[in-house]
């Protein structure tokens, strides 16, 4: 048994054996890719599963979503990650840099994911639209983040900000939120 698949039937998370196959693709593309565009600071294969158990953690808890998505995806975290586990969420992978979005086109097309469209641009480039679920990974803090939001949020859009220790200091009461915390990570789901 893989360590990531062991990691992931510990933590009880409601996968498929296709998310499994889709994975290993995925695995291996960003170790290959990664030697040549240094897209993600997780070099190991041991870091590669603690960044995928992290990214896809919250679907223990997230509710069904239709359309999704995710800020600054770089290599994947959490969006091509949530993708691949969430076959029936369309989720569109915001990331500006050429060649993290030349890597996240690359895996949507080699693993045939019709679910996920990437979009090469800034979010603040995008036209206005609403989603369902809006996630973030290690890009800006909270308040930015409910900026760079806003224009696709409506009510009831969820909110998940993958965060550390310090998320606490980057809510107030006035946000419908609360913190979902892991081994190592602090989930912030705000709901709109």
């Amino acid at each position: 048994m893989s360590r990531l698949r062991r990691l992931v039937t510990e933590a009880q998370l409601p996968v498929d054996e296709n998310f499994f196959e889709k994975i290993e693709q995925y695995k291996a593309l960003l170790a290959k890719w990664n030697k040549i565009h240094n897209l993600t600071g997780a070099k190991t294969p041991d870091q590669i599963d603690d960044f995928i158990l992290d990214a896809v953690t919250p679907i223990t808890f997230l509710p069904p979503v239709t359309k999704a998505m995710d800020i600054g995806t770089g290599a994947g975290f959490p969006g091509m990650v949530l993708g691949i586990a969430m076959p029936n969420t369309r989720f569109t992978l915001v990331e500006p840099l050429a060649k993290r979005s030349s890597f996240l086109q690359f895996v949507k097309a080699d693993l045939g994911l019709e679910n996920v469209e990437v979009k090469g641009v800034r979010v603040e480039q995008l036209e206005s639209a609403p989603y369902d679920l809006i996630t973030s990974r290690a890009v800006t803090d909270t308040g930015m983040l409910l900026k760079l939001s806003e224009p696709f949020c409506v009510p009831g859009t969820l909110l998940l900000f993958y965060k550390g220790e310090r998320v606490y200091d980057e809510v107030d009461e006035s946000l419908d939120y609360r913190i979902i915390e892991a081994q190592n990570r602090h989930y912030l789901l705000i709901k709109r």
